[in-house]
This record gives C-alpha cells, sequence and structure tokens, in this order.
C-alpha cells in the first residue's frame, strides 16, 4: 500500500518540478542592428535553434535595419514561422526603423512591438541602376506584396496597410501603427513590453493560442559568433572593395618580387576574403569585367606612353565597376561614391606608377656580370695584335681585336664576352665608321 501511495506522490513531484523548470525558462534576446543578409539570416536562425534547445520561453529580437536582400528576409521569415518558440520582434531603441525587409520580420513576428520615435515601412522593391521592364516590375511587386499579405493574415494584422508598405511605399510612425493594427504594442523598454503582454494571448502561425509572463524573467543576451562578426563586416560592400583592390595590388608586386612571400601571402588572403563576400552578395558580374578592363589599362599605361589618359580611364572604369559591383535593394548595402574615389584614384596612380618602375627596370641595359660589360669603354695595355690585354672596369682582362690591331694606351669598345676572353673594337675605329 506505500508503494502505491508513494508513486502518485513522486509524479506529482515530478510535474511541480518540471512546471517549476518552465516557469523559470529564460528569454533569448537577439540584437539585429544593420542591413538584412546571409549573416543575419544565419544569425537568427542560430539563435532559434537554441533557444528551442532550451526550451527557452521566448526569443526577443531587437531591430534597427534600414532594409537588404529578399532571399535573407525570406529565409528569416521561415525561420521565425517555424520556430517552436514565439519569437517578439521589438523596433527599438529611439530613432530605429524597420524599414524594407524589416517590416516584412516585424509582421512576421509572433509579437509585434515598436519603440516611441521608431517608424517602419517603405518595402516597395527596388533596383540599382536601370528600371526593369514593366511586366518584370510587376512580378517583382506582387511577389512582395503576397508576402506580406500572407504573414500579416496569418498574424491577424491589418492586411490592407501592410500591402500598402509595398505597394506605395508607406512608412508608419510607432503609433500609426499601432492604431492601424500593424503592432501589437507600442513600450518605451522591454521590461515594459512585457508587463503589457502579461496574461494576453496570441495566435501563432500554426493558430495555437499562447499566454506568455515573461515580466521579471531572466533575458539572457545572445551575441554572433567571432566567424559572423567577421562576415558581416566584410560584407559591407565597402570593405569588400577595398579589400579586393589591396588583394590585387599585393599580388601585383609579389608577381614582380618573386620570392617576397609576405605581398603574396597577404594578396591571396584578401582576395579570399573579398570573392567570400561577393560570392554571398548580389553582384554583377559585368562591374566585375569592368574593374579588369581598368586593370588592363593600368598596365597598358606603363607599355605605352599615353601622358596619363589610359591611367584616366582605368580610374574611371574602376570608379563605375565599384559602384556598380553590388546589386542592392538599399543605399546602405552598395558602394558608396566617396569609397569608389577614395579607392580608385590612388590605386590607379599607384598601379601604373609601380608598372612604369618594373617595365623600364626591364628595359634599362644590365650593368653587372658579362653582360654589363658589353659596350663599356676600356684602355689597351699591350699592343692588340690581334690578342693582348686591357683594363676595364678596374680589372685586367685578356682581348682579341676584332678589326685592326690597336696600340697600347689606346681606348678599346666591349663588343663580346667570349668566356674570360673579351672582343674589342678600338674606339677611334668605331668613331671613323659613324663618321
Amino acid at each position: 500500500m506505500s508503494l502505491i501511495k508513494t508513486k502518485p506522490a513522486l509524479s506529482c513531484l515530478a510535474l511541480l518540478l518540471l512546471l517549476a523548470a518552465v516557469s523559470s525558462a529564460d528569454v533569448l534576446r537577439i540584437t539585429v542592428d544593420d542591413a538584412i543578409q546571409p549573416v543575419t539570416a544565419e544569425y537568427i536562425g542560430r539563435a532559434l535553434a537554441l533557444a528551442a534547445a532550451n526550451h527557452d520561453q521566448a526569443v526577443v529580437i531587437e531591430i534597427n535595419t534600414p532594409g537588404g536582400l529578399v532571399e535573407s528576409t525570406r529565409e528569416i521569415i521561415d525561420k521565425i514561422v517555424a520556430s517552436s518558440v514565439p519569437v517578439i520582434v521589438y523596433v527599438t531603441p529611439a530613432g530605429s526603423r524597420a524599414g524594407s525587409a524589416g517590416i516584412f520580420i516585424l509582421e512576421a513576428a509572433d509579437v509585434a512591438a515598436m519603440a516611441p520615435g521608431t517608424n517602419a515601412g517603405a518595402a516597395h522593391p527596388v533596383t540599382l541602376f536601370g528600371k526593369p521592364d514593366e511586366t518584370m516590375m510587376n512580378k517583382i511587386e506582387n511577389d512582395a506584396a503576397a508576402l506580406m499579405r500572407s504573414v500579416a493574415a496569418k498574424r491577424g494584422r491589418n492586411v490592407e496597410l501592410a500591402e500598402s508598405a509595398v505597394r506605395e511605399s508607406k512608412s508608419f510612425t510607432e503609433q500609426e501603427a499601432l492604431d492601424k493594427k500593424l503592432i501589437d504594442y507600442v513600450a518605451p523598454s522591454e521590461q515594459d513590453l512585457f508587463r503589457q503582454m502579461n496574461g494576453k494571448s496570441f495566435k501563432r502561425f500554426d493558430g495555437t493560442a499562447v499566454t506568455l509572463n515573461l515580466a521579471g524573467q531572466p533575458v539572457r543576451n545572445y551575441q554572433m559568433t567571432l566567424k559572423e562578426q567577421i562576415l558581416s563586416y566584410i560584407m559591407d560592400p565597402n570593405i569588400t572593395l577595398i579589400i579586393l583592390l589591396i588583394g590585387a595590388l599585393c599580388l601585383y608586386v609579389e608577381f614582380n618580387h618573386p620570392g617576397a612571400v609576405v605581398p603574396g601571402t597577404i594578396g591571396v588572403i584578401f582576395i579570399v576574403l573579398a570573392a567570400f563576400a561577393l560570392h554571398l552578395l548580389p553582384i554583377r558580374f559585368a562591374a566585375l569585367a569592368m574593374i579588369l578592363v581598368a586593370f588592363a589599362l593600368f598596365i597598358a599605361e606603363a607599355k605605352f606612353p599615353s601622358h596619363g589618359i589610359l591611367t584616366a580611364g582605368g580610374i574611371v572604369l574602376l570608379t563605375l565597376g565599384g559602384l556598380l559591383l553590388v546589386d542592392a535593394p538599399i543605399p546602405e548595402m552598395r558602394v558608396h561614391l566617396l569609397t569608389a574615389l577614395a579607392v580608385s584614384i590612388p590605386f590607379g596612380i599607384i598601379t601604373a606608377f609601380l608598372m612604369g618602375i618594373a617595365v623600364r627596370a626591364r628595359r634599362h641595359k644590365i650593368v653587372t656580370g658579362k653582360q654589363g660589360l658589353i659596350g663599356e669603354i676600356g684602355i689597351a695595355q699591350t699592343m692588340l695584335a690581334p690578342a693582348g690585354k686591357v683594363f676595364v672596369h678596374g680589372e685586367l682582362w685578356d682581348a682579341v681585336s676584332t678589326t685592326i690591331p690597336v696600340p697600347a694606351g689606346e681606348q678599346i669598345l666591349v663588343r663580346q664576352v667570349d668566356g674570360l676572353t673579351l672582343r674589342v673594337d678600338p674606339v677611334a675605329a668605331k668613331r671613323t665608321v659613324m663618321a
């Protein structure tokens, strides 16, 4: 009988311990304060997976973004929708925004909130240079609008107004978004947001109702890994362009000074880093071609004197290639004009200068070894009839006159080096022939 009574007691104790563990689960906080790109999607995905593994109560994504890449945005939305842990997207601090791609992520969240002094919207798809034909533009716009309708409808938010952020590029303040049911809360702080949420249920993407009580719960910060921080830094197109050109310059130095090792090593590392970043960014291959042609013009300047015209052309192409390199939807993910000019002009001048030095060095007369003796003037120490001794470069050499006998003391010109014997002509004879 005692055993029978003990089993229910143990079951109750286990249930109480389980409930205590669930109630004490943490809230995981991540911060997105940059453009939306592949590294952002990886960071959010890793955080959601960790929160699910730890059975956290919720994940808070504090966001401040001008927008970003469509594919990365879709990937983030898919991960938020599939998350077993409720996701709260909070636009904060004051002055922040959920622009373009940011409002898609905001509307996809289980709970959408904004701090006072923030805004969200302006999500119309754009292109970098030029405009696609009307049919293609309609396809892009309709696709983005359908995505917005899908996430907003499932979360019970204002579908028509959310769609207007895509089709009409509308942007909303935090109070406008709250009044028109684009978001759920306006809160000046995270803890205030948690207090407002206490006891209020919301529907998840699968239709289940959930109630969270997060006030006073511990909040853990989740940071990017070192790899993600480095990738996030080098995926700034301005940094990528600088890394690419530094790598190219280092490789050029290595090719002209074989065995230097250090420039070649640095060049390879920088080129690989730039290639990795460009692989993740939406690049234009025509822009890469322009950069390669710019290098060709710098090389041509060193070989064909054009009084700087080829260098100027190379700088123009390098600048345009840099500006067109990344086909991003927002200015924050494009190469700035100031960066392109600040990199292209010095790079063009330095490259043309170094190549000019290298070409001139190759054309310059050799002044060392046997080849360095050819064309030198010396003095006949003995009568050359035809063999004898001559004094050249501070050294005494065996010599043979190739034409007429040369008296001792006469100047001679070295024509050829044959082993340890010089073949020479008298300087006077040379002058007579030339006259």
